[in-house]
């Protein structure tokens, strides 16, 4: 053969062979992770497919789907240190996700109490043998006393099972109320019980139930303009901290002068042992007809107070009384180079008004002028810190139900969670996307915050999450969206969700939660 005829060959092998070309998508990280996940998800179904002994497809057989929904996948069952030491109630036992809930605690070694209306032959079927049932009404505080005795820890997994106004106030928003405030009772209860003081309990630094609780605040008033401008513009300002005839506490005013604030200060007094550093942020309940203000902490060494450095954030009330959650990790300093907040340092507290930045929303807006305000306060605590959840919530994101009575179930929902985030227990708020009954552990799931997520997920993935956060202390405090993985939308892609893969052989919770804000 000679060199013409084998360049001829060459040439023709080349024209046969497909032509290959690469763009960024193939050689993107990110992309690639995708689609590996995809194809492991594929494998494992049908890995998992051939040690199913039978599956069942009756809707009506409830073990055999529990079974499926639980055993199914790479989440089995694995002890979990400390378990047997654990009580948990679980409400809302017998709904989609409860039920697995309550397997999956059993597996993993937890004693385990189920709270239902009726002691039904039909409710009680559906439940495990070992299960301890108990019977209350989240609707009414009265039952829940006896019902919370023993627990460590509490799983709301119940909901509404109409979307009448009265049943969504009744289960989602009062009930998490009434629930947290008898689990809260009953720690305060063991702590007496042991001469000392429940670690879940709030600290109070003011009260105003009198006139002379209101001795040691301080009414003042300044301008953020120091020169002899601000006095062209100087229409005046005043403010007065009162105890009224109907037993309210009342900071009240105007501020008419350009760059003026008025402000209420109490420099602060703790119980002999407390420092601020155990706790988490401030609770104020108040009442403020939708204005905003900012609470300023003064923080430095008692003894000097000219060392001391500001700190301020910013809380807005609404129409009738109502309670801002102001956490420590929300508060920056005045000045940009001071150090972060040390709430060990604290030693006095302020509450600002200033006509700027205002807003007010609703048809009595436009009559309303911003430069006057009325504050009636009833209390400021501090909530504690802590390692570990001690309530765990499953709330929703609103996808998959009808936009006729969304708003309605999300405004109840919402209510309930404030409800939680305000009691002082260490929560964490779960908000799935659309519920699918199959199998948990097959496919990879995004957490996120910011209402962005677009697909379901299972309930048994739900589950495992909601057991996961009962030690995790990254769960602690936090709420976040859950779905399974999916591509960003066209316009969407500024962004980019980090996907999880739910193993019982890793704990894919505490990275996937440790990027995620706090205190939200």
């Amino acid at each position: 053969m000679n060199v013409d005829e084998t360049q001829t060959k060459q040439k023709q092998q080349q024209q046969q062979q497909p032509s290959v070309s690469l763009s960024l998508d193939d050689v993107n990280p990110v992309g690639l992770g995708r689609k590996s996940r995809q194809l492991f998800d594929e494998v494992w179904r049908k890995f998992s497919g051939l040690g199913q002994i039978s599956r069942t497809t009756r809707a009506d057989d409830r073990e055999s789907l529990d079974a499926l929904l639980i055993r199914e996948g790479p989440m089995c069952e694995f002890a979990i240190p400390g378990a047997q030491n654990t009580t948990v109630l679980v409400v809302g036992a017998t709904s989609r996700i409860g039920r697995i809930v309550v397997r999956k605690l059993m597996l993993r070694g937890y004693t385990v109490k189920a709270l239902v209306r009726k002691a039904d032959e039909e409710v009680v079927s559906m439940l495990p043998r070992s299960v301890e049932v108990v019977i209350g009404d989240v609707g009414d505080p009265e039952t829940l006393k006896s019902v919370v005795e023993g627990c460590n820890k509490i799983i709301y997994c119940a909901t509404a099972r109409s979307t009448i106004t009265g049943d969504l106030f009744r289960v989602d928003h009062r009930g998490v109320y009434n629930l947290t405030k008898a689990f809260q009772d009953y720690n305060n209860k063991l702590a007496q019980l042991r001469a000392g003081k429940s670690s879940k309990s709030k600290l109070l630094l003011a009260k105003f139930k009198s006139a002379d609780s209101l001795n040691g605040w301080e009414a003042r008033q300044g301008t953020y303009f120091q020169d002899v401008v601000a006095s062209k513009y100087d229409a005046g300002m005043d403010a007065k901290f009162e105890y009224t005839e109907t037993g309210e506490a009342v900071f009240s005013g105007y501020v008419f002068t350009r760059g003026g604030y008025v402000e209420l200060s109490k420099r602060l007094s703790l119980p002999l042992g407390r420092t601020l550093d155990r706790y988490e942020g401030l609770v104020l309940s108040v009442g403020g007809n939708g204005r905003s203000y900012i609470l300023i902490l003064e923080a430095g060494p008692s003894a000097d107070t000219t060392q001391s450095k500001l700190y301020f954030a910013r809380f807005t009330t609404k129409v009738g009384f109502c309670r801002a959650r102001v956490p420590f990790s929300s508060f920056r300093p005045v000045k940009p180079d001071d150090p972060p907040l040390d709430p060990f340092l604290v030693h006095t507290l302020t509450i600002r008004f200033e006509p700027r930045r205002q807003r007010l929303e609703g048809p009595t807006a436009v009559k309303q002028d911003l430069r006057s305000f009325k504050l009636k306060l009833e209390y400021i605590k501090a909530f504690p810190t802590g390692q570990e959840t001690d309530f765990v919530l499953v709330s929703c994101t609103g996808l998959g139900i009808e936009s006729t009575r969304r708003e309605q179930v999300l405004k109840a929902k919402r209510a309930g969670e404030e409800s939680l985030k305000i009691s002082g227990l260490g929560y964490t708020i779960i908000r799935p996307g659309p519920l699918k009954e199959e199998p948990g552990g097959q496919r990879a799931l995004i957490f996120d915050q910011g209402n962005r997520i677009s697909q379901g997920i299972s309930c048994a993935d739900v589950a495992d999450i909601c057991v996961k956060a009962l030690h995790d202390s990254t769960a602690r405090n936090k709420s976040f969206d859950v779905c399974y993985e999916y591509v960003a939308e066209q316009g969407r892609e500024l962004y980019e969700l980090v996907a999880h893969l739910p193993d019982k052989a890793n704990n894919y919770l505490t990275p996937a939660l440790s990027v995620l804000e706090k205190n939200t």
